[in-house]
C-alpha cells in the first residue's frame, strides 16, 4: 500500500505538506516528501491533500473491564475484597468483544492501556493492547504496562462502608508502603538466597512477585491522583522506593505545573471535559493539559473510558486546543507522548520507518466535532 499526496504529521518531526507513506508486512516501510516517493507498485491511493496521522493512543482507560450496556455482569475492574491486589492482571478480565473496541478502532484509537479501577490502593496490572482483534492474547503489546495505584477519595469511599481500612489518605499511603516494603524485603531475600546456597528462598508470595518488576524499574507505577496533595504523595512514595511512575488524571496539575516540571513528571490528564462529580474535582479545567505541556511536563490526554466514551479521545484534545493548548502538542498528547510514557515508542506513536503501520487519514480536522477518519489502517490492514 502506498499513500501519496497527503499532508503528513509524523509526530517525530515537522509536518510534511505533500508527502507519501508506504506500508508493507504490517509496518511502515517509508515516509517522506513526494519528491522522494518510491515508484508506484501495488495498491496506490492518492489522498489529494488529506491529513495523515499515526493511530491514536488512549493511555488510561478501562475498556473491556466495564462492558457497554451491562451492569454487574460486565463489571470486572474493582476487586473490593482486599485493598492490596498487585497480583491481579487486566488480561484476565478484558473482554475484546465489548462493542466499544470497535467504536475505538473506527475513531482511530488503535492502542489503549486498560485495567483495574481505583477502588484499591493497589489495584493490579494494567495492560497495553490494540483495539483490533478477537482474542486478548493476540492483541497485546504489553501484558503489564504498569501497576495501578490509587490515592485520594476513591479508596476511602470504597472501604468507608466496609468497616475496614483505608478510611483516610494516611491509611491508603500506609497500605501502599507496607506492600512495597514487603516486596522489597522479599526481593532482597531472593537475591541473597541466589548468592548463598546456605540460605533458603523466602516462601512464595504472589503479591510480592507481582511487584518485583516494579521495584526493578522494568514496569511503571500508574498513580491515580486528582488533588495536588495526592500528586505529591505519589511522587513521595515513588522517590522512597525508586519507582518509575506516571501520574494519572493529575486534575490539579495546572496549580503545580512548575513543581511537576522540576520533578520531570509525566502526566496522563483527563477525563475532561466532564462533571465535577466529587470534591477532588473542584478545580478541574480543560486548560490543564495545555498548562502542563507549556510548563515542560510530558503530557498525554485520556478518556478514562467509560467515564467518557473512548471514541471521543480526539475531541478531548480538541477541547484542550480551544482552551489554549498548542495544536501539534495536543496531537502529540494522543500519539507520541503516551507512547513514550508507556515504553512503546519503538513501535507506536509516530509515522517512521519500521514502526507499526497504524495510520489514520482525515479529510476534516481530527480534533474537531465530526472529525472522523476516512481511512484507518491497523498493522497495515485497512479496517475503515
Amino acid at each position: 500500500m502506498l499513500l501519496i499526496n497527503g499532508k503528513i504529521y509524523p509526530m517525530a518531526g515537522a509536518p510534511i505538506q505533500s508527502g507519501y507513506l508506504a506500508m508493507e508486512g504490517g509496518v511502515i516501510t517509508g515516509v517522506g516528501p513526494m519528491e522522494e516517493a518510491p515508484a508506484q507498485s501495488g495498491e496506490t491511493v492518492d489522498l489529494e491533500g488529506a491529513m495523515v496521522l499515526p493511530g491514536f493512543i488512549d493511555a488510561h482507560c478501562h475498556i473491556g473491564m466495564w462492558e457497554d450496556s451491562l451492569g454487574f455482569e460486565g463489571e470486572d475492574g474493582n476487586e473490593e475484597t482486599d485493598p492490596s491486589t498487585p497480583q491481579l492482571r487486566a488480561i484476565d478480565a478484558v473482554n475484546p468483544r465489548d462493542r466499544c473496541f470497535a467504536d475505538a478502532a473506527r475513531a482511530g484509537v488503535l492502542t489503549v492501556v486498560t485495567g483495574p479501577g481505583s477502588a484499591n490502593p493497589i489495584g493490579g496490572q494494567m495492560c497495553a493492547m490494540k483495539t483490533v482483534g478477537r482474542r486478548v492474547d493476540s492483541m497485546l503489546l504489553d501484558p503489564c504496562a504498569g501497576i495501578k495505584f490509587a490515592l485520594g477519595e476513591n479508596p476511602k469511599g470504597c472501604y468507608h462502608d466496609k468497616s475496614t481500612g483505608p478510611a483516610t489518605r494516611m491509611a491508603t499511603a500506609a497500605i501502599i508502603r507496607e506492600q512495597l516494603f514487603k516486596a522489597r524485603r522479599y526481593l532482597q531475600d531472593k537475591r541473597d538466597a541466589e548468592l548463598d546456597e546456605d540460605l533458603d528462598e523466602p516462601e512464595f508470595d504472589f503479591k510480592c512477585e507481582a511487584l518485583i518488576p516494579l521495584l526493578e524499574r522494568r514496569v511503571k507505577a500508574h498513580f491515580h491522583a486528582h488533588r495536588a496533595d495526592d500528586v505529591f504523595t505519589a511522587i513521595r512514595i515513588a522517590r522512597e522506593f525508586d519507582l518509575d511512575y506516571v501520574l494519572i488524571h493529575c486534575t490539579e496539575g495546572h496549580l503545580i505545573a512548575g513543581e511537576l516540571a522540576q520533578e520531570k513528571a509525566a502526566a496522563v490528564t483527563g477525563p475532561c471535559p466532564g462533571t465535577r462529580s466529587k470534591p477532588e474535582l473542584h478545580d478541574m479545567t480543560v486548560e490543564n493539559p495545555g498548562v502542563l505541556s507549556r510548563a515542560g511536563v510530558l503530557t498525554a490526554i485520556c478518556t478514562d473510558h467509560p467515564e467518557l466514551p473512548i471514541e471521543q479521545l480526539a475531541l478531548c484534545a480538541g477541547f484542550a486546543v480551544d482552551a489554549g493548548m498548542d495544536y501539534e502538542e495536543a496531537l502529540r498528547a494522543i500519539t507520541i507522548n503516551p507512547a513514550r510514557m508507556l515504553g512503546l515508542a519503538s513501535r507506536l506513536g509516530s509515522l517512521e520507518k519500521g514502526k507499526d503501520a497504524d495510520v489514520l487519514v482525515f479529510r476534516k480536522d481530527p480534533l474537531s466535532l465530526g472529525g472522523r477518519p476516512e481511512m484507518v489502517f491497523c498493522g497495515g490492514e485497512r479496517i475503515v
